[in-house]
């Protein structure tokens, strides 16, 4: 089988170091190039076409985030994955909504690095499912227990909170349901209020936690 071959974006030199160092210990990875920034990224996989990117998410030009997004745009077959020092679950929420396959922290071991990628490389679904809901735990384990619960919003309210976990705009949004733009974000303003959160991120991942999930026969 021919190695897998990688891209590896971050901003300091000695990560980049180290995660070749990493991945050159097994002869399943092959590192085809290294980007500083997100820009240079999106860039080098039009022109090596790999088959991963790890891609740190905290980068100059174009955050990690942002270059991922792009890159799954244009080259939907490339597979990301999330390199973080950060267990903040919205990182993770935006990191999927944006197209990411992944999402490693870097205080791993080094062993749980290499079985990740080899099982969402390799399609292995159980071990990627096993892989993901260690990290989903180790994402959860810094959420509060105290938070507020959903009964706290009205229906239309706990409606849109629903939009917001699927990635919707506002725009989206307020098409869907048939109000004004404005509207809807005076909505969000009070629901962030209410449950005590501080921006769109965080209520996306509150969504996940309480299971406010948009049905497909819900969007119109």
């Amino acid at each position: 089988m021919n190695a897998y071959r990688v891209l590896i974006a971050d901003d300091h030199h000695m990560a980049r170091l180290a995660i070749r160092s990493l991945l050159e210990q097994d002869p399943s990875f092959y590192v085809i190039g290294e980007a500083t920034n997100g820009e240079e990224a999106y860039q080098m996989c039009g022109a090596l076409q790999p088959d991963l990117v790890l891609m740190d998410i905290n980068m100059p030009r174009w955050t990690g985030l942002e270059a991922t997004r792009e890159v799954k745009k244009a080259y939907p077959h490339i597979k990301v994955v999330i390199l973080s020092i950060s267990d903040d679950v919205g990182d993770l929420i935006t990191a999927i909504q944006f197209g990411a396959q992944g999402y490693l922290l870097k205080n791993l071991e080094p062993d749980d690095w290499i079985t990740y990628l080899h099982a969402l490389l390799g399609e292995d679904s159980e071990l990627s499912r096993e892989m993901a809901a260690r990290l989903f735990t180790r994402f959860r384990q810094e959420e509060s227990m105290n938070e507020p619960v959903p009964d706290v919003l009205t229906p239309r309210e706990r409606e849109i909170v629903m939009y917001v976990g699927a990635g919707k705009t506002n725009r989206e949004i307020s098409d869907a349901l048939i109000i004004a733009e404005n509207t809807v974000k005076n909505h969000i303003k009070n629901i962030l209020e209410k449950l005590q959160l501080v921006n769109r991120v965080q209520l996306a991942a509150y969504a996940v936690r309480h299971h406010l999930m948009l049905r497909q026969s819900d969007e119109r």
